[in-house]
């Protein structure tokens, strides 16, 4: 066992991590390392006598974590996208402890006093270094360093408890999902799916040892895609219910206890810190600001969408001949979309096939730009066989490393995020990023083309945006690198970037039919874009119950959380019943059981962040189209005021500055149908 491959630099092209030095038994040894290596900075940034500056304070606090920052990336990636027995069982361990390792440092008084001593220098100091003194002032403040030394005893108790907790959610939410997954035994049943769905539903089953038979594995949102081509009623009712019976069956993977736990401790914590709840503590430190003003939003959009999608329910359910049920409703909305546009996304998948969306979708549309280029690197290592590398250049000059874990397996948990392993930074002298997007595509047989489902592709847009925004952003220190900026702005590049999924010119560099080579047809195209709205009731409404769900939550003082996990489902159904999204055939996009975003994944009270950065989205897209769409000048243009800057200023300034106004609300109103 070693810990070199972890904790030093990588000699390799970009600092990409030697994967295969790399063991599972490497990790605990490699954390506890560098954890002890921070603590001792820490200790010598508080122990010099000089009098606190910029340059002994602020510079050598940001490099104190640089070792632990390596170590942690590659151990968060491993642990979501191909996690094992042992990784599991540190994060079990490691959870609470890199808690209390980051309290030690939030919560010490000497290193809050420095950092307040500089603080009143801030007028002496350049642009970039100021806001980075500012936004540490604002950290430590809300992580309770003006606490006295009791209440910061507490609350040292209670990060450690949340993230244990939370931790322990996403395993039983994994084991559950993995457990639930659907076993077909006749491939008639699974008639609808393509050659490709089915093969890799053949080999999902013999990878668990179920010869001749077929696997459907769940996805992370409730509606799982298959529902939208399946013909048989049953099995897609089977696999709706599969879908939403996670962590809540009881027994050792129920999540429900541990989601009112995690609520009650966070909901404590942020009265301990002056808030009155979780979402009051979490939209402070946000461009929303407050609960209120996310509400305001969320609570707009929500009678339209549910008027929306009621009218939308009447017409596929005449379409079906009976009330539809929520695992009817992606199949009769492909039908009549089909009948009304003349459009069946479904059988638009031969001209999806994954490496031309990628190469001339996705590549295509950074290249013109931004001038980028990607390389396959061959000769660099991925963490698992599946993963590829490609090498980035901007104008001929390599800028990092891209990589691409495209399929699902069951040691890879649900959903699709992008992350990073090095970002850029000048003060540590890494003058590129390497960054991974993970998504969950089902894999095909050896041999047999990738196709992408239309929402698929969507995906691979939307990720590829969060890792321009790695790869593009510039910064002196590494708080602000790459995508480290506000919760409820950074899913606003990554929207942004799905526009160029139906622009034309992209759209006919990788929309070539896989077998015969010919392009989408442009009357399709053209139905594609006239059904645009088509469905966007059910699509809003969707999204704005789980964002609800999640603020009601999160809107509770500790007192009033339940105690007992059969209230969970009560409390979800009144809280949409509070603000009309009580529809049952329009079930949230999330549960609670399996919300993992509010849980597990870093969004909770924040999952409204995707409507908040939609309105920026849309205007800038609006923008785009104005002045002439998909040109280097437009891209200069973006990166200059948007994804080059990182964290390094406050966003919605920059914004300011480039558009001269705030964004209003009407494209995002217009674009969901709402209008």
């Amino acid at each position: 066992m070693t810990t070199e491959a972890l904790l030093g630099p990588s000699q390799l092209p970009h600092q990409l991590p030697p994967f295969a030095d790399i063991t599972d038994d490497d990790y605990a040894p490699a954390i506890e390392a560098a954890m002890a290596e921070q603590l001792a900075a820490i200790a010598d940034i508080t122990a010099d006598p000089a009098v606190p500056t910029f340059d002994n304070t602020l510079v050598p606090l940001e490099r104190s974590g640089t070792s632990l920052s390596r170590v942690l990336r590659v151990f968060h990636n491993k642990a979501g996208a191909d996690s094992s027995a042992t990784v599991d069982a540190v994060r079990a361990e490691f959870a609470p402890r890199l808690a209390a390792h980051s309290d030690a440092i939030l919560l010490d008084a000497a290193l809050w006093e420095r950092i307040q001593a500089v603080a009143g220098q801030a007028s002496e100091l350049d642009a970039e270094a100021a806001y980075l003194v500012e936004r540490y002032v604002a950290d430590f403040r809300l992580a309770g360093a003006a606490l006295g030394e009791d209440d910061k005893a507490r609350l040292r108790a209670l990060n450690g408890e949340i993230s244990s907790k939370e931790t322990a959610f996403e395993l039983a939410l994994q084991a559950d999902s993995n457990d639930l997954a659907v076993v077909v035994d006749d491939p008639a049943e699974l008639a609808g799916l393509t050659p490709g769905e089915v093969s890799a539903a053949a080999a999902a089953a013999a990878a668990r040892g179920l010869e001749g038979k077929y696997l459907l594995t769940l996805v992370l949102p409730t509606a799982h895609p298959h529902l939208a081509a399946l013909t048989d009623r049953s099995v897609r009712e089977r696999l709706s219910t599969a879908q939403r019976s996670r962590g809540s069956r009881g027994g050792d993977h129920d999540t429900r206890a541990l989601a009112l736990d995690i609520l009650r401790l966070r909901a404590e914590r942020a009265r301990l810190l002056g808030f009155d709840n979780h979402a009051a503590l979490v939209t402070a430190d946000n461009t929303a600001g407050t609960p209120a003003a996310v509400r305001s939003l969320l609570e707009q959009l929500a009678a339209p969408a549910a008027r929306n999608a009621r009218r939308e329910q009447e017409a596929l359910s005449a379409q079906a001949g009976f009330e539809v049920a929520p695992w009817d409703w992606p199949f009769y909305a492909e039908r009549v979309r089909a009948a009304e546009y003349d459009v069946d996304l479904a059988a638009l998948r031969p001209w999806f096939e994954a490496e031309r969306v990628l190469q001339d979708g996705v590549f295509f549309a950074a290249g013109a730009l931004f001038g980028l280029t990607f390389a396959e690197r061959g000769d660099l290592a991925g963490y698992h066989p599946d993963v590829r590398v490609f090498e980035v250049s901007r104008d001929g000059t390599p800028i990092g490393l891209y990589l691409l874990d495209l399929y699902t397996r069951d040691s890879k948990r649900g959903g699709a995020w992008m992350s990073s392993f090095v970002d850029q930074s000048v003060l540590l002298g890494n003058e590129s990023a390497v960054v991974v997007n993970n998504l969950n595509v089902p894999k095909p047989a050896d041999g047999e083309a990738t196709l992408l489902t239309w929402d698929e592709t969507r995906t691979l847009f939307h990720e590829f945006g969060h890792a321009l925004h790695g790869l593009l952003a510039r910064s002196t220190y590494p708080k602000f690198s790459g995508t480290s900026v506000f919760r409820d702005f950074v899913e606003y590049p990554s929207q942004v970037n799905e526009m160029w999924v139906l622009w034309p010119e992209v759209l006919a560099s990788y929309a070539v039919h896989h077998e015969t080579g010919e392009p989408i047809p442009a009357e399709v195209v053209e139905r594609i874009r006239a059904a645009e709205t088509f469905n966007e009731g059910f699509a809003t409404s969707e999204y704005l119950a789980a964002a609800l769900v999640d603020l009601a939550w999160h809107e509770l003082a500790p007192e009033e959380v339940p105690t007992d996990p059969e209230a969970v489902a009560a409390f979800e159904q009144q809280a949409l019943a509070d603000v009309g999204l009580d529809n049952p055939a329009v079930p949230p996009r999330y549960s609670t059981p399996y919300f993992a975003h509010s849980f597990s994944s870093g969004y909770a009270s924040a999952y409204y962040s995707y409507i908040w950065s939609e309105v920026l989205d849309a205007d800038t897209v609006a923008w785009f189209k104005e002045n002439g769409g998909l040109t280097r000048e437009n891209g200069d243009a973006y990166l200059r005021h948007v994804i080059g800057i990182g964290g390094t200023r406050d966003p919605l300034a920059s914004y300011l500055e480039w558009r001269g106004r705030p964004a209003p609300i009407q494209p995002l109103l217009e674009r969901r149908g709402l209008a």
